[in-house]
Formats: C-alpha cells, sequence, structure tokens
C-alpha cells in the first residue's frame, strides 16, 4: 500500500466505533461474534491496493462491522449476508452510524451478482466460496478479489486475485488467518471486563512474565470455573460440569475422522452423535461452524464449552486412545495402579482428580519425562520437560489452594504422609493409559510458599533403546559392545542429571540379557526400568540396604555383570573396585562434567591410584543434545559466532550444518527427540601408568588426547555434519573452553 492507501485504511478504523458492533453483539440475538479483531482488518486492508475505490462488494457481513469500514475507504459498497438475524442488526448499525453508501442483501452470496460490475474490490470473508469465476469476472481492471482459502493443512489463508491488463489474474498468498480471540479480548468483547482492566492486565503481565487472562483473572477475583460459567451465560452456550460422563460416551470414531491440524486449530472435538445432533466440545466461544457443518451434514451441530483444562483433558484421551487403538470400554482394568482412562475410581474429589489426570495425560501425550508445579505467592507454574527442556503449559489456571489439593491427592496416590508439609517426601505412584505402563516418581519438597511437587514419568513396557539408537557412532557402538564382553574390569558411565547415563547402561544390558550366556545382577536406586532375564535389585535404605551391602552378597551369587545404580560414597567406590578386582564386569555412573574429571572424583572418594589404574577399563561421558527433526531437516547458514569459537583459525570451507524448519511432526519446533553425545577415554598402558601417578587432571587429559580420547567437542561436530543435531545445540551441551579445539601434549613419561 502506499501511504495515502495507508492513511485512508487508519482512518477508517479509528473514525468507526468497533464497540457499537460488539455491543450490538451482546444483545442475544445473535449466536457467537462475527466482530473481526483489529489485527484481521488491518491485514484485509492492507491487502487492497485500490483504496480509495469507487465501488466495493463484501461478502459475509456479520454484525456490519467489515462494511462499515469499507465505506470509509469507497464511493459505493454493496453487500451480502444470508443469515436475517444478522442482516437486522447490520442494518440497525448502518443507520445508527449514518451510513447511507451502504447497501444490503439478504441472501446466500453464492448467488451473485446483486448489483452489476465492474467492482474495483470484492472482499469475501468466509471460505465456503469455492468457485470464484463469477466474482473474478465482475472485476474491473486492476480490480482485486480478497477471500479466505484453506491451505493443504487446513489452515486459513488470506489470498488476493487481481486482474491485469491483459484480462488474466494473478494469485498472492498474504498469510495465514486466525478468526479466534484471545479469551482475554473475549471476556471485554462479552463485557466480562472494561477496556481499562485489560490494559492494567496486560502491563501487569508483561511486568510479572506472567499470562494476560491469568492477571485479568485475578483483577476480576474470578476462578476458572466461575469465568467459563460467565462466558457460557453469556455465549448461551452450555458449560460442561462434568467431563467423567464425556469420557465414557465420546466415539473416537468421529476424532479420527476429521483432520487433527483443523480441529486443533478451530479448538474443537467432536465427541458424539446424539438424536441427530453432533456434540462438539471447545473452550472458544466464538468458535465458527460452518466448516465443520460441510463435515457432518447430516446432522445439526451443538456447542458445549469445556475449561481449557478439561479440552486437552478430552484431547489427550481420544489421542492416546487413537494412538494405542483402544477404545474406552476395551481398556483392561485388572491393574491395580491408576488407570487413566478408567473412571470408576472416584474415591477423591471430582475435579482435583480431573486436573491430576489431565495433567498425567498431557504429559504422556507430549512425551514429557517430567511434571514440575510450583508456588510462587498467589501464582501456580506447571511445567513439563520434553526433551531437556522445561516449557510452561499456560492452560492450567490453578490457585494456590487448588495446588494444595492436588499435591494432597499426589500424596494419596503414592503412600506419603498427608500432614507432613516441613520436610522433602519421596514416594512412588503408577499409572496405565490404555496399554502403555508408567512409574510416577514422586518428590515432593516444602519451598518458601509452600510444597513444590515434580512428578517423573518413567515408561514400564517400552522396549529398550538400542545403542545405534542411543547416537553411537558405528566405531564407538563397537567399543561399548567389546567392553561388554571383558571377563573383568570397571565401566562408568558419567555426566550430569538428566544426560541418559542409565539409558546407554541398560542398553548395554539389554545385549547382555539377549545373548543370555551370563549372569547379570543390578542393584539400582530406584529400578527404573524392568528387563527379562536380569536379576534387578531396589536398594532399601530404611533397613539398611545400600549400595556397598548389595555389592558384597552380590558376589556371592556368581554373577559375571554387576551393575552399580550409582557410585555416591567412598565404600561404594571400593566394593566397586574389589568386584572387578575378584573376576566381574562392573558398571556404574558417576556425577561429573567429563571422562578425565571422572578420575579426580573416584581419587576425592579415597580410591587408590593403583587400583584404579589396573582395575578401570573405560570412561564413557555424555551429554543429550536435541534431534533435528527428520521430516523438516534443511540445510541451514552456520551462525559465525559460534564458528569462531568453534575454529578460532577459520572453519573449513566445507563445514556444513543442518536445521529443522518446523513441520507438523514436531509441533513446529524443528527438533524432535534427543541423541547422545559422548567423550569416550579408552585406558591404555599409558594411561594405566599415569593414572598410578596420580598427576594434575590437565596432564592426564593431554595424555588422554594423545592416546585417542574422542572428546565430546568431536563427537558433537561430527552430529552437526551428518544432521543429526543442529549447530545452534554445541554452546547448551559444551562448556566455553571445550568449545575450541584442545591443546594436545605428552605428559613426561613416569619413568
Amino acid at each position: 500500500m502506499t501511504v495515502t492507501e495507508t492513511d485512508i485504511a487508519e482512518r477508517a478504523i479509528q473514525s468507526i466505533d468497533r464497540e457499537q458492533f460488539i455491543s450490538s453483539d451482546r444483545d442475544g440475538s445473535i449466536e457467537g461474534h462475527s466482530i473481526p479483531t483489529i489485527d484481521i482488518v488491518k491485514k484485509i486492508l492492507s491487502g487492497l491496493d485500490v483504496l480509495p475505490a469507487k465501488k466495493i462488494l463484501q461478502i459475509g457481513v456479520g454484525s456490519g462491522y467489515m462494511p462499515a469500514l469499507l465505506s470509509q475507504c469507497a464511493e459505493k459498497v454493496f453487500c451480502i449476508e444470508k443469515t436475517p438475524s444478522l442482516v437486522t442488526v447490520a442494518r440497525q448499525n448502518f443507520e445508527k452510524l449514518n451510513l447511507s453508501n451502504i447497501t444490503l442483501f439478504n441472501r446466500d452470496g453464492r448467488q451473485f451478482p446483486v448489483e452489476p460490475g465492474p467492482y474495483d474490490a470484492i472482499v469475501v470473508s468466509t471460505p465456503t466460496i469455492k468457485n470464484k469465476t463469477s466474482l473474478l469476472n465482475a472485476l474491473s481492471k486492476n480490480g482485486q478479489l480478497i477471500c479466505l482459502e484453506y491451505s493443504e493443512n487446513n489452515l486459513l489463508v488470506l489470498v488476493r486475485y487481481q486482474r491485469t491488463e491483459l484480462n488474466n489474474f494473478s494469485r498472492t498468498e498474504l498469510g495465514l488467518i486466525d478468526f479466534s480471540i484471545s479469551k482475554s479480548d473475549t471476556l471485554v468483547e462479552l463485557g466480562l471486563a472494561t477496556n481499562e482492566q485489560l490494559q492494567d492486565a496486560k502491563i501487569h503481565a508483561k511486568n510479572n512474565k506472567t499470562l494476560i487472562i491469568d492477571e485479568l483473572r485475578k483483577l476480576l477475583q474470578i476462578s476458572d470455573i466461575d469465568l467459563y460459567r460467565s462466558i457460557a451465560g453469556k455465549s448461551g452456550l452450555n458449560l460442561l460440569g462434568n467431563v467423567e460422563h464425556l469420557l465414557k460416551v465420546i466415539q473416537p470414531e468421529l476424532f479420527k475422522s476429521c483432520s487433527r491440524a483443523f480441529l486443533d486449530y478451530n479448538h474443537m472435538i467432536p465427541l458424539y452423535i446424539e438424536n441427530n445432533s453432533l456434540k462438539l466440545a471447545t473452550y472458544d466461544p466464538d468458535a465458527s461452524l460452518d466448516d465443520i457443518q460441510q463435515m457432518f451434514p447430516e446432522y445439526k451441530i451443538v456447542k458445549i464449552l469445556v475449561t481449557p483444562t478439561d479440552f486437552h483433558r478430552l484431547w489427550s484421551a481420544i489421542d492416546l486412545c487413537h494412538d494405542s487403538r483402544h477404545d474406552f470400554e476395551q481398556i483392561d482394568e485388572t491393574n491395580n495402579d491408576l488407570d487413566l482412562l478408567n473412571k470408576t475410581q472416584t474415591e477423591l474429589e471430582s475435579h482435583l482428580v480431573t486436573l491430576f489426570e489431565a495433567l498425567l495425560l498431557d504429559a504422556v501425550a507430549e512425551k514429557a519425562s517430567d511434571i514440575h508445579l510450583e508456588l510462587y505467592g498467589d501464582r501456580v507454574r506447571v511445567r513439563l520437560r520434553v526433551d531437556g527442556e522445561l516449557h510452561d503449559v499456560p492452560y492450567y489456571n490453578l490457585s494456590p489452594q487448588e495446588l494444595k489439593g492436588l499435591v494432597n491427592v499426589v500424596k494419596l496416590r503414592s503412600d506419603l504422609n498427608i500432614a507432613e508439609r516441613r520436610l522433602p517426601q519421596g514416594g512412588r505412584s503408577g499409572v496405565k493409559v490404555g496399554n502403555a505402563l508408567f512409574d510416577l516418581r514422586i518428590q515432593l519438597q516444602p519451598a518458601l510458599h509452600g510444597e513444590h511437587l515434580i512428578i517423573r514419568l518413567l515408561p514400564q513396557n517400552t522396549e529398550t533403546i538400542t545403542i545405534e539408537q542411543l547416537g553411537f557412532s558405528p566405531h564407538l557402538a563397537e567399543h561399548y559392545r567389546r567392553l561388554l564382553n571383558n571377563p573383568a574390569g570397571l565401566v562408568l558411565v558419567v555426566g550430569p542429571t538428566g544426560s541418559g547415563k542409565s539409558t546407554t547402561l541398560y542398553s548395554g544390558l539389554q545385549l547382555l540379557a539377549d545373548d543370555g550366556r551370563r549372569k547379570v545382577i543390578t542393584i539400582e536406586d530406584p529400578v527404573e526400568y524392568s528387563i527379562d532375564n536380569i536379576q534387578q535389585v531396589n536398594v532399601r535404605p530404611e533397613i539398611n540396604f545400600n549400595f556397598a551391602d548389595a555389592m558384597r552378597a552380590f558376589v556371592r551369587e556368581d554373577p559375571d555383570v554387576i551393575l552399580v545404580g550409582e557410585i555416591r560414597d567412598k565404600e561404594t567406590a571400593l566394593e566397586a573396585i574389589r568386584a572387578s578386582q575378584t573376576g566381574h564386569v562392573v558398571l556404574s555412573t558417576l556425577h561429573c562434567n567429563d571422562a578425565v574429571d571422572a578420575l579426580q572424583r573416584l581419587f576425592d572418594l579415597g580410591i587408590q591410584a593403583n587400583s584404579l589404574a589396573s582395575e578401570l577399563l573405560a570412561v564413557i561421558a555424555q551429554r543429550l543434545a536435541k534431534k533435528i527433526c527428520p521430516h523438516c531437516k534443511k540445510p541451514a547458514q552456520a551462525d559465525p559466532e559460534i564458528l569462531r569459537e568453534l575454529f578460532p583459525e577459520g572453519a573449513p570451507n566445507n563445514f556444513q550444518c543442518f536445521t529443522g524448519r518446523g513441520c507438523s511432526h514436531c509441533n513446529g519446533k524443528g527438533t524432535r527427540g534427543r541423541i547422545a553425545v559422548v567423550e569416550y577415554m579408552q585406558v591404555n598402558p599409558d594411561i594405566r601408568n599415569a593414572i598410578s601417578m596420580q598427576p594434575p587432571i590437565g596432564k592426564l587429559r593431554a595424555l588422554a588426547l594423545d592416546n585417542g580420547l574422542i572428546s565430546m567437542r568431536d563427537s558433537a561436530l561430527d552430529h552437526v555434519i551428518q544432521g543429526h543435531i543442529p549447530l545452534s545445540e554445541l554452546p547448551r551441551i559444551l562448556s566455553a573452553e571445550r568449545m575450541a579445539p584442545e591443546v594436545r601434549g605428552q605428559l613426561e613419561s613416569p619413568l
């Protein structure tokens, strides 16, 4: 648009009082709301390069806001609306504002023409008009048709057609259009809040880094359920009060018959058919029924309003049943653990149980490893850890009182002391979703404002990850297999919490279990995954049965391989060394930063240098990096700052990296899942001699590099070049001193 056209559009928006059209939509005569947002209006007007115009046609009037704007940009506006109640309201609005240059027809927009053309512009506010031939033929030279069309993913796209001088038509996509109104704006439009309150809420949200709807709810002093009850009353909709009822009567085939992208974009779930009516759940009172009606033309569509919590619970439950190919009635109910899809357990207060189960369902659906619920004053923060990163879940607007009740629910489920709020507590519980079983590890931590709740989800009946799936290169994978076949020695896997150490060890145990020629015993705190043909034991600190006690008992059971969950004290470290000295392969983990640091950690625990030098076979240090989604991987331009850190003397000419553009498989993130970035140190005679001398750690690392240590930097760069991880992951998993190539240098001979 030129400056003149921009001014015309801006003046039109300023001169027409949008509140006039919103107010007329509150009187109960219109179901739903039909006033486009200011952003959408600006997008439509910016697509018109013919302002001011002599003659404009607009199809799909609503309560008249869009034609009123166009009347300020053209000499004459003709408009079409098929709904009689909307026509009445729109005409009243035009009369109140003295808009005499608008002519309104009550008819279907597909019945064209209504007035002889040509038109300088035609604006169509509905995507239901598929055949545009008559509209295009009614355009003047250089005239433009602005309309809505569906993309391949069933998203609405604003499109401009223009008649050229040669009487052809050009087509340009102007971007996606989202007609859904935020809950905060909906409250204003429903008259539940004022614009002043909304502005105050936006300021508070910016300062406090919270959601606008949460701040507005605090200003209004209204709970989430009361908020939606008010919205339902103003919208003339029924608010669902019992989600358990829906879970029993849902017909999953209706959900499966629709595009997931379409349903997600329009915030709706088809539930079930009853008396020739299709019941539809939504948390958006403005959700349009036009498109879903075309998909089910034989049924009357009835909207049921639900809170965001209940909506996501319904979505997750149907989605999980769909993925596991189990309907609700087919779930096995013989397990005593909590079954999220079995609604017969109602001994606790219904609302709190609903919250607990909704959280678990969302976590399972997003493949989250942990749920975090934290209390900060009167604000409850809900977060999920997915692929190693925490992200907020904004649609759970819990009050502090609800969090306290939820904590009590979890305590009862995991047999914890419900009265204890001063000391940390840890426990476990079980949950079943379809055929999927999860072990829940519960941790409650008292804090300044109240108890924080952390739930770790451990899948129990999924296949163990293979060594190849870990992300090991073929060379490293072969080394790892060879370590497991040694007759005796100590193998350590090290790294920080959440770096995949246990997963790496379990992949090795699975190989041993499949082989079957050797006896394998594990002592863990706790046993995370059950593996057939492996004897697994939990520590029991309450009866003084710990890692060291188990190790002493294990050596009398004639094992070949012993796994110690973690070496965390001198006694356990000594027993691990003794077990390896008596002819066993001992696998264990340590919390430290890299492979050479593991040696210093054992020295600090009091292990003799000569004992460690004789028994240590190898150390594997690892981190987890986010994998590029294989469905949307593309070549990327390397970040120059990261390259300068990696290659101070200049990057190789053929250096390449990749990224993910974002797609439906990765929810637009560009990454999906995680992969191990590994540092590997094999202990050879030179390194053994050096360990026995217990030199400074820097010199020991230099010697290890000279003797074939595969650094984490080398492993990460290999993943980047092969397109497994984005270059941006390297600063996250490598310290600043390990980004550049490390200085190598021979350690002086101990002789």
